[in-house]
């Protein structure tokens, strides 16, 4: 009790900190037809909204009020701390606002589709019996997290659809050999993103080439892949880990209660009620083999479909131009139909039984849905306010001195922005047009460092965020307690964006992947290597 308190009173301390601090920047408001602009746009203040909301969710270890307070201040600065402005701009510009973009419904619609069809799979027993299968064939807790992690790096597509995938495939095993949900989170998570940027057919790659103006965009970020230590160095630490059997920070908490029995540590279970659902199916692997790949095929042929590669389009450039919203949806909704008319025709289940898994799913995913929501409203509040616009006057100040340097100084940026804002795609609008501006015409290897670092340091801060949409499908996919994820994935994250950092310094002399991360590469290695020791040092003197 007595922490709980302490916990709630720094968070209002945190909080009346803030707002006092603001009351000191009265804001004018507009005259005539002249646009709104408050006064604290492209200020620091900007980006304050995110840093409160990230700062009360891991003092108070809850999300959802974390998140709101995040979305008042940000409302309070644009306002002027008018009463009626804030309630306006929170729900008419912020939640109404997000809840209309056509691009964030079909991402809900996917998240609705796909809860549904996890609902399916375990009712019909298809995740139960994968789960009796792939325990006689992975052995030990090594093997359930290389498989885990083989199986993020297959699913290359889109990092939403990996993170819900990979989830529920994956979840029977790694329980069945006592790995962490926290654990098994931070492998969905650090195979989403971190592939998605290195992988040329992706909607991240999409997204990426379309920020790259009078450049040609696909075989600029093929020449940025080696150089994006970020994700690179992720995908070897998720290795290493896994082989050297190393946790440290809170991760080596969870997983040693889950060595115990018990996978979650903490109390909050917010997705324990969409568990126990497969126990009594009939069905086999392959009622849950042959929806995830119609899922697979589906969606991949809804990307293209909005790309136009029906129309005439090849398929790298159907994908460049693919709706990652609409087609995710499209192919989704075509699985689920699949796959009930599948479970129909094998006699695992009535069409009433498919038909109750439906909302059944809809509320496994309430959490993910309120959290997206939310961070999408916070996200809308520091545009508001001009956070990109502040972030890109201080890139372009020092875009002429410390070349070397820049591409360190970059991936810096680049993490703080998307860890304040939650959002890579966000970050690469802002920073990428940059780096091209102020290089594209002086030095090209350079550019095509310090676009692989933009693109570095927006996917290392996304995978540190709490308020990150790619986090939160994380937690949805593993069904892991939100803050749990972000407080045992952020020591691993920032020690690979340290690694990375100096990775970068060394590149911007060097100018060459083939010196600077095979450095990186030893340093990660050294690294795990020492906290292997110092873990097993601790854990000796414990049992003495």
């Amino acid at each position: 009790m007595r922490v709980a308190r302490k916990q709630r009173l720094l968070a209002a301390a945190f909080l009346l900190l803030v707002l006092a601090a603001g009351w000191a920047f009265p804001v004018l408001a507009a005259e005539g037809e002249a646009e709104y602009v408050p006064s604290m746009y492209a200020t620091f203040w900007a980006l304050v909204p995110p840093v409160v909301a990230i700062g009360l969710a891991l003092i108070t270890k809850e999300v959802y009020s974390s998140l709101f307070v995040g979305i008042l201040v940000g409302a309070l600065f644009y306002s002027g701390f008018s009463f009626e402005g804030t309630m306006l701009h929170i729900f008419e510009n912020g939640i109404i606002g997000v809840l209309s973009d056509s691009y964030n419904v079909g991402i809900l619609v996917f998240l609705v589709i796909l809860g549904a069809m996890v609902a399916l799979m375990n009712r019909a027993g298809g995740s139960a019996a994968f789960g009796r299968w792939a325990a006689e064939r992975i052995k030990g807790r090594v093997g359930a997290q290389l498989a885990t992690v083989a199986l993020g790096v297959l699913i290359f597509i889109d990092d939403y659809f990996n993170c819900l995938t990979v989830g529920s495939v994956m979840r029977p095993v790694t329980d069945k050999h006592n790995i962490s949900r926290a654990k098994l989170a931070y492998l969905i998570d650090a195979t989403a993103a971190p592939i998605c940027i290195i992988a040329p057919i992706s909607s991240w790659a999409a997204a990426v080439t379309g920020f790259v103006e009078g450049e040609d965009g696909l075989a600029l970020f093929i020449r940025a892949i080696p150089f994006n230590f970020y994700a690179l160095l992720t995908i070897i630490m998720m290795i290493v880990i896994a082989v050297m059997k190393v946790d440290y920070g809170p991760m080596a908490v969870h997983e040693a209660n889950a060595r115990k029995g018990d996978l979650y540590t903490t109390p909050d279970r917010p997705y324990e009620s969409a568990e126990g659902l497969g126990d009594a199916g009939k069905g086999t692997v392959k009622d849950l083999m042959i929806p995830i790949i119609s899922l697979i095929v589906f969606c991949v042929i809804g990307m293209i479909y909005t790309g136009g590669f029906f129309e005439g389009a090849d398929f790298v450039t159907a994908f460049s131009n693919s709706d990652a919203s609409l087609g995710l949806a499209l192919g989704s909704f075509f699985a689920l139909v699949f796959t009930v008319i599948l479970y129909l025709i094998r006699r695992v289940m009535s069409f009433k039984e498919c038909m109750d898994c439906i909302p059944q799913g809809f509320k496994a995913m309430v959490p993910a849905i309120l959290i997206l929501t939310l961070a999408w409203t916070l996200k809308a509040m520091t545009d508001s306010l001009g956070a990109a616009e502040y972030v890109k006057v201080i890139m372009l100040s020092c875009a002429d001195s410390l070349l070397n340097l820049l591409p360190a100084i970059i991936f810096v940026v680049g993490c703080l922005l998307a860890f304040a804002t939650g959002t890579s795609w966000g970050t690469f609008g802002i920073l990428i047009p940059i780096v091209v501006h102020a290089f594209e015409n002086v030095d090209p290897t350079l550019m095509t460092i310090s676009i692989s670092a933009c693109m570095a340091g927006a996917v290392c801060g996304d995978h540190c965020s709490p308020i990150s949409d790619t986090t939160i499908m994380a937690s949805a996919g593993a069904q892991c307690n939100h803050v749990n994820h972000v407080s045992t994935q952020l020591p691993y994250a920032v020690s690979v964006a340290a690694i990375t950092f100096i990775t970068y310094i060394i590149a911007g002399f060097v100018r060459t992947a083939w010196i600077a991360l095979p450095v990186g590469v030893l340093l990660m290695v050294g690294f795990l290597f020492v906290m292997k020791m110092m873990t097993d040092r601790g854990n000796d003197t414990a049992i003495e």
